[in-house]
């Protein structure tokens, strides 16, 4: 395997196992914990090469500028992600189903947090790599916002966190879209918590 393969492996690999778990397996409480256990487990080694042998999660001297960026950015895809739900044009048009389910909603406190964790730290890093590392410089800026937005059941909202993040990796680095993911997914986990609007999930 050359050099730049074995990149391409460590942006793809934990995205892939992911979604792999996802496709083969119930969705339940329990095989969600499992699939963030495995893939958080194939990130730290992934995420450590990535960083020690091609520096593409760091960019800047200084970390508060990519964190500042990242931060204020995803608080607005969370409020982009939320406000819209209140129209029934909305629901209707533009949103494919509910994520979430009965078996989430009466899990034990543990299951959740699992959801969560995974959710806010596990998932949202694995597609960073996999959308604004590796697929952006295979099929462009645009398509990517387009596949993007087409995984999430709304996709219209898909759609503008795919177009944010994008630009947060190209002018800004990856570890200010990677952030930015980490923010938006993890007060939107702890808002479906508080609020026990499980479709979010």
């Amino acid at each position: 395997m050359t050099f730049a393969n074995k990149r391409t492996f460590a942006a793809i690999l934990p995205y892939a196992v992911w979604m792999a778990m996802m496709t083969l397996l119930p969705p339940s409480p329990e095989c969600y914990a499992a699939r963030t256990l495995v893939t958080a487990l194939l990130l730290v080694p992934c995420l450590f090469y990535l960083e020690r042998h091609h520096g593409v999660i760091h960019r800047n001297r200084t970390l508060l500028p990519e964190l500042a960026w990242g931060a204020l950015a995803g608080a607005l895809v969370l409020a982009v992600w939320i406000w819209p739900e209140r129209f029934e044009w909305y629901r209707r048009w533009f949103v494919f189903g509910e994520g979430g389910t009965a078996a989430l909603a009466e899990s034990d406190a543990a299951f959740k947090l699992a959801r969560l964790f995974g959710s806010a730290f596990v998932i949202s890093v694995a597609e960073e790599l996999f959308f604004r590392k590796w697929l952006i410089r295979f099929a462009g800026f645009w398509w990517t916002v387009l596949l993007f937005a087409l995984e999430h059941d709304r996709w219209l909202v898909g759609a503008f966190a795919g177009l944010v993040y994008g630009w947060l990796a190209v002018r800004k680095g990856l570890l200010s879209a990677i952030v930015a993911h980490v923010v938006t997914n993890l007060a939107l986990g702890i808002y479906v918590l508080e609020t026990g609007r499980w479709g979010f999930w």
